[in-house]
């Protein structure tokens, strides 16, 4: 029998009055630092069955991977990732971590997104910040991973922010789920991870009263809190036993705020 555990979070998130109007529910599966590795048989292993348990799932709306999506930057991990992970029913996305980048390695974030494209034919984002938008929400894809001299600590540039800023005003009106690797709430105090300068992301947020959650990964453990009416949503390590992913689900109600509801699930791996 598959274990399993259940985390499950009910959330009334205050952004909106309560007589706007919101999109339809959605359900989407967060995959946080699977670390794959075309050397490391066990991770292939376990990203292979969290596929298949996936595809199990009904109303899945898209997969993201939250970063760290490989294990080193190097074009033989991506191409057999990306090949694993086109066996997906539902359509997928991705973010950069630490691990997946390295520029003087030969891995730059232009090479890694055009190396998916060439391995997947309906992978549509073509940089590392982008927008999609589904059933009522706005989901923004945020980098934070330094490509020229990669580390553990995040950095979301001045020009990254500025665009972040332009998204959230041109969306006012609709509900916004940012997802990216490195989290601004920390999970659990730890300097080697933190993001540098986040005050400026928070004097960015508080312009705007259209976020309703940040989805992170990055200390490979689960955490989630509630800050100036936003939710922030850490998901441990797929690699790590038990190899858990996240299932979130946001469900409105006309004349409500959203609901966002967590669960955590474990792989099974042989």
């Amino acid at each position: 029998m598959k274990r399993f555990l259940i985390n499950l979070l009910a959330v009334m998130v205050i952004t909106f009055g309560a007589n706007e109007a919101f999109g339809a529910d959605i359900k989407f599966v967060q995959i946080a630092d699977s670390h794959y590795a075309v050397n490391n048989e066990y991770s292939q292993d376990v990203l292979k069955e969290t596929v298949k348990q996936v595809n199990k799932l009904k109303g899945v709306s898209f997969v993201v991977f939250t970063g760290d999506n490989i294990n080193r930057p190097r074009e033989e991990d991506l191409i057999s990732f990306v090949r694993t992970a086109n066996k997906l029913k539902a359509p997928y996305y991705l973010v950069f971590g630490d691990h997946d980048v390295y520029k003087n390695g030969g891995m730059s974030k232009i090479n890694y997104i055009e190396t998916v494209k060439d391995n997947h034919f309906f992978y549509r984002p073509s940089s590392p910040n982008y927008v999609i938008k589904k059933q009522g929400f706005v989901f923004i894809v945020l980098d934070g991973a330094k490509e020229v001299i990669p580390g553990s600590v995040g950095y979301y540039k001045e020009s990254t922010l500025e665009w972040l800023d332009k998204q959230l005003s041109k969306n006012k009106k609709t509900p916004v789920i940012i997802l990216q690797h490195y989290p601004i709430v920390e999970p659990k105090e730890r300097k080697s991870h933190r993001v540098y300068q986040p005050e400026k992301y928070f004097e960015i947020l508080e312009k705007h009263n259209n976020v309703i959650a940040i989805v992170s990964g990055h200390y490979h453990i689960n955490g989630e809190q509630m800050k100036d009416g936003i939710y922030h949503i850490s998901t441990p390590s797929l690699l790590i036993p038990p190899n858990y992913y996240k299932v979130i689900d946001i469900v409105t109600t006309p004349g409500f705020s959203p609901m966002i509801y967590t669960e955590l699930k474990s792989v099974n791996v042989k």
